[in-house]
């Protein structure tokens, strides 16, 4: 059984003249992070491997996760392919995992983040929220093998308010 964690980066801020890739977390989104992570601390599992995309955005919210969980930031892996948008890109990275991980956590971007829920979750979801947190269970032993499985959790900021 494999069991997926995907968190999209939290609200950022547009106003600064910056590319894409540098922009930072609004004070919104610093406060969302917080909420969600302290929230689904207990829904974590004791071991998991972490990966996130190494936009600004991801990196920041990965941190205040890694901050409210209680894992070490430096544990961390950042893969320049979760720097994407879509949907069939994300599959492909998620199931390059390797099979010693049972939990994976993924710290990435929209659309690819919603693309991916509805395309293997069982719950159909419009817009993963910034910060939303969704669970997959997967009934597979291998992450290259993955297909529909059980959405477990999905928790957006406002359902926290």
């Amino acid at each position: 059984m494999k069991q997926l964690l995907l968190v999209r980066h939290a609200k950022s801020s547009w106003e600064a003249p910056l590319n894409d890739f540098d922009r930072p977390l609004t004070n919104r989104g610093i406060h969302d992070a917080h909420l969600v992570s302290a929230h689904i601390r207990n829904l974590i599992p004791k071991s998991f491997i972490v990966w996130s995309s190494p936009a600004k955005r991801a990196a920041e919210t990965a941190l205040i996760f890694a901050q409210n969980i209680f894992f070490p930031f430096e544990s961390i892996l950042f893969k320049d392919e979760l720097y994407t948008f879509e949907g069939k890109k994300l599959e492909q990275i998620i199931k390059s995992c390797s099979d010693e991980y049972d939990h994976l956590v993924v710290f990435g971007h929209n659309e690819a983040i919603t693309n991916f829920v509805n395309k293997f979750g069982n719950i159909f979801v419009d817009n993963v929220a910034t910060s939303g947190f969704v669970s997959i269970i997967f009934d597979s032993i291998s992450w290259s093998a993955i297909e529909k499985g059980v959405t477990q959790k999905v928790i957006f900021p406002s359902d926290l308010k």
